[in-house]
């Protein structure tokens, strides 16, 4: 049987001048009577002008459909990881440069993405999204169908809000985020009425979006009298503004529709809402697949209303990448993130490119310590810097320690010292920010201690700071610590390491 076309494996990466060409022919066993006539492969030479274009190109044609085709396909399995990182632009260029010497045929696939990486625990890469191929080609088992426009995360124009959607499902949140762990204990006793005045005049400042969990203490209680009070004393275009993000944090047990059903009314009843804006689900244990059987009940709920946008916590790429095959709606997910630990921007920001799933960072200002307060002084002599008092100072300092340790981190801090002055603003101003700059981020988080003390205006300095490339080039050279992604591993794993 003769072969009437050849792939050749284009490099998107950079130029060359040759390449391998490798022959593929297909059999088919079809039982189809097919006739003499009925689909044919015609080279095209009646049309050629020069000697070289003789033969370059090829009709296949069955019946009245038809294609013309170079003969020499450019193959583009190469994007799909394993060969290198992908730039986008230079690939798109690299294409153009193909097709100007007359090799116009580029040939793809739905599926060099998702599943392959699954199999294969490949790199992922963002280029790969033109459904040409059918899942049928390789044999694999056929996965749900991500289209680009399928999310998305739309900035707004005064870029303080991010709009997240996820086909119909739309959910518009502040860009920083007022985090309330520091409900749960640890950081100060909070009295009721003074946490709901200091959640009003967070909102009231345009700062309008909380975060909280079933297991933060009274922080869901506190949210439902706040919402009360902005009901009674607000008006409504300011209550349209206010989202309560909330966290369900199970144990490992049998996700039952009841069970699920059961635990969501009360986070619902508990911050006196119809519906939850968002419900962000942690699963502590991967080797029990029942977080699946959770997410699908709980996209159940959202169809139902009780719930207008499913997300996740503390999810590796894995396990997200699972997640979006098994056709769980997933808008977002929330993770560890700051100028120290930039796992999120390695494997887990790929795989939001190409899925438009958004990240909603924590750990930003790594619990106070990227501050003035921690800038000249030694941790390591007993009593002779600021006290680690809070459970977040605690584990954010451990997080120091595994990336390279607090004589390297003093040199990080007087970085950001010397690009916070340039702008008349904080440390942790300057640390939000670069978070906020980075791939897939929605949200970043800031933790309030309500009725304790507050931070309105370092915090809505974020919204007017821009940083430019002499301050991001400087930040980049102070992030010379450990890989965390070696040390630690993925987003979330710090969670589940034996």
């Amino acid at each position: 049987m003769a072969t009437s076309t050849v792939f050749t494996g284009v490099s998107l990466f950079k130029p060359k001048n040759s390449t391998k060409l490798i022959t593929s022919t297909r059999f088919s066993d079809s039982k189809q009577q097919l006739s003499p006539n009925s689909v044919k492969c015609c080279s095209k030479t009646t049309t050629a002008t020069t000697e070289e274009a003789t033969g370059r190109l090829v009709t296949v044609k069955n019946g009245n459909d038809s294609l013309e085709i170079c003969r020499v396909l450019n193959g583009m399995w190469q994007t799909s990881g394993g060969w290198g990182r992908i730039d986008r632009d230079a690939a798109v260029e690299a294409m153009l440069r193909y097709a100007d010497a007359g090799l116009s045929t580029f040939d793809m696939a739905d599926h060099c993405t998702l599943n392959f990486f699954r199999r294969r625990g490949s790199s992922l890469s963002n280029f790969t999204l033109n459904s040409v191929k059918w899942e049928a080609k390789t044999g694999c088992s056929p996965i749900r169908k991500l289209t680009p426009n399928q999310i998305q995360c739309v900035i707004t124009e005064d870029k303080r809000r991010s709009i997240v959607k996820n086909g119909t499902d739309s959910l518009e949140i502040c860009r920083v985020v007022n985090g309330m762990w520091q409900t749960s204990g640890g950081w100060g006793r909070i009295d009721r009425d003074n946490a709901v005045d200091a959640m009003l005049r967070y909102a009231d400042a345009g700062l309008t979006t909380f975060d909280m969990a079933d297991i933060y203490g009274p922080a869901e209680d506190l949210y439902g009298i706040f919402i009360n009070r902005v009901r009674r004393e607000r008006p409504p275009e300011y209550l349209e503004k206010v989202r309560g993000l909330t966290k369900w944090v199970p144990p490992p047990v049998k996700m039952t529709s009841g069970y699920v059903r059961e635990n969501i009314d009360v986070s619902r009843k508990r911050m006196d809402v119809p519906s939850l804006d968002m419900l962000q689900f942690h699963w502590w244990d991967y080797s029990n697949p029942g977080y699946l059987d959770a997410l699908k009940n709980l996209t159940d709920l959202k169809e139902e209303g009780k719930i207008k946008t499913v997300a996740l916590t503390n999810f590796d790429t894995e396990r997200l990448q699972i997640i979006l095959e098994n056709g769980i709606p997933v808008v977002s997910n929330q993770v560890q993130h700051s100028i120290v630990d930039m796992r999120p921007q390695q494997k887990m920001a790929e795989l939001c490119q190409l899925t438009g799933v958004k990240l909603i960072t924590y750990g930003t200002v790594m619990g106070g310590l990227l501050s003035e307060k921690f800038l000249d002084t030694n941790l390591t002599i007993p009593f002779a810097g600021p006290r680690l008092n809070t459970p977040s100072l605690q584990k954010y300092k451990r997080m120091v320690d595994a990336w390279g340790g607090w004589s390297l981190f003093q040199t990080l801090l007087k970085t950001l010292k010397t690009v916070a002055s340039k702008h008349g603003v904080t440390i942790p101003t300057v640390a939000v920010k670069y978070i906020l700059d980075q791939t897939a981020v929605a949200g970043s988080m800031v933790g309030v201690r309500l009725g304790l003390s507050e931070h309105i205006q370092d915090t809505n300095a974020i919204f007017s700071l821009v940083l430019d490339e002499e301050d991001v080039n400087s930040i980049q050279v102070a992030q010379r610590g450990k890989d965390l992604l070696r040390v630690i591993g993925d987003c979330g794993d710090e969670y589940r390491r034996a």
